[in-house]
């Protein structure tokens, strides 16, 4: 029911609607922001990601989860709230082997699973719409020392506001295929209250930077931190 409930139900019913799920070439690219191309790509969560596991939070219709799986040999866990994204992922890229989609809220399945990854890592996914104080802890709880997650959320300046003042959610919205808004809560931090969450969840800031897209003004669009669990 929660996640019937949510905007991004919404949204992923009219996507579905008006595209034909169906098999996809992979992606050759692992994108972070919302400019395709722009920035680093998988080189941010490794080396060599070859026979690595990896868990993505927010998969949507699965494009980097496959990227990671086909390009670079990584065993995928890729989880959705939203079960028309996972069904849709799946028609995509259902045929990779070393991909798995799962359907469920990222907290919940962060503390069902008994699994240790190699890197865990969110785009415009779970991290920023799910409560920071227990998402992150939750993510440390399944990385082994060393390993990285790397997050990319909306920029807090994005459109010329500023970042949150103090670790409550901001109200946000979703804007679906039809151009209509639904209401969302998003953690709109700067990289120095990220850092303080991190640091609190047992992580080290490694690097943060800000990407622009001249589609949308001269404000910073995109944020992505990378961060090491201790």
């Amino acid at each position: 029911m929660l996640a019937q409930a949510s905007p991004w139900h919404a949204h992923a019913l009219q996507r579905t609607a008006a595209v034909l799920a169906a098999p996809l070439a992979v992606p050759a690219r692992l994108e972070w922001t919302t400019r395709p191309g722009q920035g680093p790509g998988a080189e941010v969560l490794g080396p060599d990601l070859r026979g690595k596991r990896l868990l993505e939070l927010g998969c949507g219709p699965g494009h980097n989860a496959a990227h990671l799986a086909a390009r670079h040999g990584a065993h995928l866990t890729a989880v959705d709230l939203v079960g028309l994204q996972v069904r849709r992922a799946r028609s995509h890229y259902g045929r990779l082997n070393n991909l798995t989609f799962i359907t469920g809220h990222a907290l919940h399945y962060l503390h069902a699973s008994g699994k240790l990854f190699d890197a865990i890592y969110s785009v415009f996914g779970a991290v920023g719409l799910a409560t920071p104080e227990l998402l992150l802890p939750a993510i440390a709880q399944r990385l082994a020392p060393g390993r990285v997650l790397a997050f990319s959320v909306p920029h807090p300046q994005r459109g010329g506001r500023s970042p949150a003042g103090d670790d409550r959610a901001r109200r946000d919205y979703v804007t679906l295929p039809d151009r209509s808004r639904l209401p969302i809560a998003r953690w709109e931090y700067s990289t120095e209250r990220w850092e303080k969450h991190l640091s609190h969840a047992g992580f080290r800031l490694a690097t943060a930077q800000e990407f622009h897209d001249p589609r949308m003004g001269h404000w910073p669009v995109t944020l992505l931190i990378r961060a090491r669990k201790l």
